[in-house]
């Protein structure tokens, strides 16, 4: 029998391969090569969840009230407790009905959000460099991407002024990331307000992704984008517990903010998923609001990890900002290298694996993204063998 002619459709022939699968086939590579991997790579937490979450999890999975489908939107009691956190951890108040929405993990609701509101040729604004789920999840959209350069002489922020009148007339989004991945750069109030006025200017949906907010060193404190004036009438905001409370595979996030942004991306998620497992909220509304020791031992060890990497790649003459935030080191290429050259020798020659900065876009080129997602131990090994090979 002969088969069909398999083709796939014109928007996933405009995906560029998704970067972190590319990175996963470089490290089996190494690891065929002989090489025992340290991985900097990928920014998923080692640490383990923390155990009275994971005790949660098991007693509300055996209720059988759990068993049967979920709401749409959420647990009343899930939202509720989103709510409060919000209200304590950024003094922001929220109605828990209209104004906060469960996700199955933040890139469930990023990639879907312009489902609800852009069309073809309506523009969205993407940073440059970003999670690259935000320039699919405009393909996926039929959207068009104008990237806003991150550069290191504005702290990574994007220039507002910069983008040409023509791309904010058919501008409907824009999306934000502070604290940043990969930069790991952090935006201020100030800022904010900045976007705000610009948003109401060119009625603009804004979309911050704060994942990182909880993974902050040295008694900094992150802000909200709903903490500037009138954030909340342009915009909405997604949260993680995936970072915070290392449960990365669990798949629980949320969005708050905006009303009728939160409606319109609900009335995708009813058509193409069913909510997320009610044991799997119960476990959250215990991360939420039980005692957050676990999240401050967490931004300890992370610290101590940023320390003992800032110091290595120092003593090696590389170049690294401190990150105030996130679990991530922006560093500087050496000369000679481009950010796919300088991956591809660290993983050939010392078994390390990096991300390369233009992998998140144009403006990432130069640099490469090294995670704080291995142990100090594992840390100075890694600086010791790139000392050993040289660059």
């Amino acid at each position: 029998m002969s088969s069909i002619a398999i083709e796939r459709a014109d928007r996933l022939k405009r995906l560029p391969p998704y970067l972190f699968a590319q990175i996963d086939l470089m490290k089996k590579e190494a690891q065929d090569d002989g090489w025992d991997i340290i991985s900097l790579g990928i920014g998923d937490p080692d640490l383990p969840t923390p155990g009275h979450i994971i005790d949660e999890l098991s007693a509300s999975a055996r209720r059988p009230q759990n068993h049967q489908y979920p709401s749409y939107e959420g647990m009343g009691s899930f939202r509720r407790a989103c709510a409060r956190w919000y209200e304590k951890r950024f003094g922001v108040s929220l109605d828990h009905g209209p104004e906060v929405l469960s996700l199955i993990g933040s890139k469930e609701g990023i990639a879907h959000i312009p489902l609800a509101f852009i069309n073809p040729g309506d523009y969205v604004l993407v940073p440059d460099p970003a999670y690259p789920v935000y320039e699919i999840g405009t393909y996926f959209a039929d959207g068009q991407v104008h990237f806003m350069p991150l550069e290191e002489k504005r702290g990574f922020l994007p220039d507002l002024g910069a983008i040409p009148s023509e791309v904010t007339k058919k501008s409907k989004l824009m999306f934000l990331n502070y604290p940043n991945n990969p930069t790991s750069a952090c935006a201020e109030v100030d800022f904010y307000n900045e976007v705000v006025e610009f948003a109401v200017s060119h009625g603009i949906i804004v979309c911050s992704d704060i994942a990182y907010s909880e993974m902050a060193f040295d008694g900094y404190r992150p802000v909200s984008f709903l903490n500037a004036k009138g954030a909340k009438e342009v915009g909405v905001e997604f949260h993680s517990l995936s970072k915070t409370y290392n449960m990365t595979g669990w798949r629980i996030a949320f969005a708050v903010g905006n009303s009728d942004v939160l409606s319109g991306l609900g009335a995708i998620k009813t058509n193409v998923d069913s909510g997320v497992f009610q044991a799997v909220q119960e476990s959250a509304i215990c991360a939420l609001e039980a005692d957050q020791g676990c999240v401050e031992e967490m931004c300890r060890t992370y610290q101590g990890r940023r320390d003992v990497m800032l110091e290595g790649l120092a003593k090696i003459g590389l170049k690294a900002d401190t990150p105030k935030a996130t679990f991530y080191v922006w560093v500087s290429c050496p000369e000679g290298y481009t950010s796919a050259e300088f991956t591809a020798h660290l993983l050939k020659n010392c078994g390390v694996v990096t991300t390369p900065g233009n992998g998140f876009g144009p403006s990432g080129e130069g640099f490469v993204r090294m995670a704080l997602t291995v142990s100090e131990e594992r840390i100075r090994e890694a600086i010791s063998r790139m000392e050993k090979a040289g660059y």
